[in-house]
């Protein structure tokens, strides 16, 4: 017998069109959730008219809206894990359709002062609460459907296709700033990102709704239909707080080194506005290619090795990254954009297989929003808001370089003490030893000799 019966299974259990379906239904997610911080800078003025702290008030919006991430993923959690991973797929995509719409037709600070700023608030809060369940939600769907050996190339396209939705936000904020004049951007041409997005959130819930169960999930079911977070808090806390610190290293090179630098670009270094996102499509694009290549290594050498350099490297490259991207030097800046975003994307892809597989099937969303979800909002949601303030007190504009290489070196001990994940193992015939499976290969194949 098959040493992971994810392994074991000869192809996909479920259609390789519908794991693409999951897969590209990650741009829409990226996409609307990316495109609030590439436009903050035109959103402070829109939403908090002439404040000189427009910008701060802008990402503060962000990262207070970012609490409900962890809470969204709590409740999706809870339901993935006794009713399907399915059912989250639908409601959180519902969810985010509604907050892109509702920004599309929010009104303005010029139209009813204040109160423009708290709407901006709670359709933020609505969007981050969907994204709780989102994102973890369909790299489970997917880990739980695909081949054990190509698993972490899989969870990577669908990284990649998330970053093809940040490419899109930049690339449509980019071509609407640069199209229009200032005083049109801000009475009406801002909504028009927010349109695209609404209408490609209520194009991907319609073709979900088609997607089948994981195999995984159905076959848990027949073991156990216990409560998730008392199992999860008593068999898998050393996970819990290993994902904690994959996912905030994950979490800072990507939403520090990547999202919020248009941000640091325009309010720090002095850039124009279209100049700084025509970088940041750049880095999106950069993501893009290099998200499938950090996969299929993983899936070849391993996850921790792999999360082992990036993670050195994490600890050594920020810092003069974000020195030579303030740069007047055109070719630095590129450079230094190019070598930031190979490093967030690459992490990005390895953790989106290596997070997940750190847990049984059972309650592994639960055990997801415990670990990653806090982790993603606190090193995500809040540290561009707490870098802009940092490096504005301190007049220093590397803070968000020494940010990332902090994360990184307080990451590694855990990554490095970590078991192995990846199952490259698994494509040689005959068993492996127990002690030398994966904790959610183990799982399931409990699961399997149990049904």
């Amino acid at each position: 017998m098959p040493s992971s019966p994810v392994a074991g299974t000869p192809k996909p259990a479920i259609s390789r069109g519908r794991l693409a379906i999951a897969v590209v239904s990650t741009v829409v997610e990226w996409y609307d959730f990316t495109l609030f911080l590439y436009l903050s800078s035109v959103l402070s003025r829109v939403f908090f008219g002439d404040s000189p702290t427009g910008v701060l008030m802008t990402l503060a919006t962000f990262a207070v809206s970012y609490l409900l991430r962890p809470v969204g993923g709590l409740v999706f959690g809870y339901v993935g894990d006794r009713w399907g991973r399915r059912p989250v797929l639908l409601a959180s995509m519902a969810l985010m359709f509604l907050a892109t719409a509702g920004m599309a037709a929010l009104p303005t600070y010029a139209q009813v002062g204040e109160s423009a700023a708290v709407w901006l608030l709670a359709l933020r809060c609505l969007m981050a609460f969907s994204v709780g369940g989102e994102y973890t939600g369909v790299m489970t769907y997917l880990l739980e459907s695909s081949r054990a050996r190509n698993r972490g190339l899989v969870t990577s396209l669908a990284a990649s296709a998330s970053e093809v939705g940040a490419l899109l936000a930049a690339g449509v904020s980019a071509l609407t700033v640069t199209a229009l004049s200032a005083p049109q951007v801000e009475e009406w041409g801002w909504r028009i990102p927010f349109i695209v997005g609404g209408v490609l959130a209520g194009l991907i819930l319609a073709l979900r709704s088609g997607l089948p169960e994981t195999p995984l999930f159905l076959q848990s079911r027949l073991v156990t239909r216990q409560q998730p977070l008392p199992g999860v808090l008593r068999r898998q806390w050393r996970a819990i707080i290993r994902t904690f610190m994959i996912s905030g290293l994950c979490s800072a090179a990507y939403y520090v080194g990547i999202i919020y630098l248009p941000t640091y670009l325009i309010s720090v270094r002095n850039w124009s506005e279209s100049s700084a996102l025509g970088l940041a499509t750049l880095a999106a694009v950069v993501v893009v290619l290099a998200s499938p290549v950090a996969g299929w290594l993983s899936d070849r050498y391993g996850r921790r090795a792999t999360l082992l350099i990036l993670a050195i490297a994490a600890v050594l490259l920020p810092l003069p990254m974000f020195a030579a991207a303030g740069q007047t030097n055109a070719g630095a800046a590129v450079a230094a954009v190019v070598v930031l975003a190979c490093l967030a994307g690459s992490l990005s892809a390895v953790g989106a297989s290596a997070i997940p597989e750190q847990f049984e099937v059972r309650g592994r969303l639960t055990a997801l929003a415990i670990g990653g979800t806090v982790a993603t909002t606190i090193f995500g949601g809040i540290a561009p808001y707490a870098v802009q303030t940092l490096t504005e007190s301190t007049g220093w504009p590397l803070v968000p370089g020494l940010l990332i290489a902090v994360v990184a070196l307080a990451a590694l001990p855990a990554i490095r003490r970590g078991p192995e994940t990846a199952a490259s193992q698994d494509q040689q015939p005959g068993p492996m030893p127990v002690s030398s499976r994966t904790t959610a290969d183990a799982d399931a194949q409990g699961v399997k000799d149990h049904a």
